[in-house]
């Protein structure tokens, strides 16, 4: 997160953590970029968001759970994320794109997250995607760069200091409760487990408040899938390398300890697929060939 210009001299004011902002240098990626369409998509200029206080929900009603998309009326995906997300992301908009029922579209942005929405504001990010692409189902997978100084309007909270888990719920609240609001389900994917033991640590704390508030969505309009059996070893501790199927070790992790491996982000898009047809009850349609987009 503490990146060039004005950005990185309130980084520094706030405790920016760079952790994965440096490895994503490392690796080649850009900060705060994602993939580019080929197509242009509109963005309309995004509206003000309400305030949304920890463990509200906007009321809406959603359409069931039960899905039976067709290829004339696809199922759209958005699927977000920070680099982590992205190495989810790419994989699975890829595998989605074998169904023939399904529309997915991927906005990934490194170094990003829900502590700092004056380098990159993900609510209204979102609020652009839902008005362009329409979805039905959001995958998120956001979470790696955020233990860090949370800013709020009132200056900014440590992390660990009272009242953060509190204002980094509500922001997770407020996210759901925007897709919900546009009809749109959520299936937040929580982050793996990391090598490095204080990150770790950490991440698990922020899963344990993504699931806190998904339990909370009303109308179940959320559901949270941990990547940890998927990319965990048999303690569901951090491994770089896993048994796939056949028993063939399949490289899951990259150097850095913290991002997936191409291995990886197949394994765990493999999962979140299987979370859809079976959590999610989504009926889908393989072998016809569907539709894949980046924003």
């Amino acid at each position: 997160m503490d990146v060039v210009g004005p950005v990185a001299a309130l980084s520094r004011t706030v405790g920016a953590s760079n952790v994965v902002g440096w490895t994503d240098e490392v690796f080649g990626r850009s900060p705060g970029g994602g993939p580019a369409l080929a197509v242009p998509i509109h963005r309309a200029k995004p509206k003000p968001l309400p305030a949304t206080t920890s463990g509200s929900t906007t009321p809406t009603t959603l359409p069931p759970l039960n899905y039976h998309p067709t290829p004339a009326t696809p199922l759209r995906v958005l699927v977000l994320g920070d680099s982590v997300g992205l190495d989810l992301g790419q994989p699975l908009v890829n595998a989605l794109s074998a169904y023939g029922n399904v529309a997915s579209y991927l906005d990934g942005r490194i170094d990003t997250g829900l502590s700092r929405p004056d380098y990159f504001n993900w609510p209204a990010e979102l609020q652009v995607d839902l008005a362009n692409q329409q979805s039905q189902l959001v995958v998120v997978m956001v979470g790696a760069n955020d233990p860090q100084g949370l800013v709020t309007a009132n200056g900014s909270i440590q992390f660990g200091q009272p009242g953060w888990d509190e204002a980094y719920s509500a922001r997770v609240a407020a996210f759901i409760a925007e897709a919900n609001a546009a009809g749109a389900h959520v299936l937040w994917v929580g982050m793996p487990p990391m090598e490095d033991p204080g990150l770790d640590a950490s991440l698990k704390h922020l899963n344990g408040l993504v699931q806190a508030q998904v339990a909370q969505t009303a109308q179940g309009g959320a559901a949270y899938l941990s990547s940890t059996p998927a990319l965990g070893d048999q303690h569901h501790n951090y491994a770089a390398y896993l048994p796939d199927a056949s028993g063939a070790v399949v490289n899951v992790r990259t150097p850095d300890g913290i991002h997936l491996s191409p291995g990886g982000g197949a394994r765990l898009a493999k999962a979140v697929i299987e979370a859809m047809q079976g959590n999610l009850r989504i009926e889908l349609a393989p072998g016809i060939g569907g539709t894949a987009r980046r924003t």
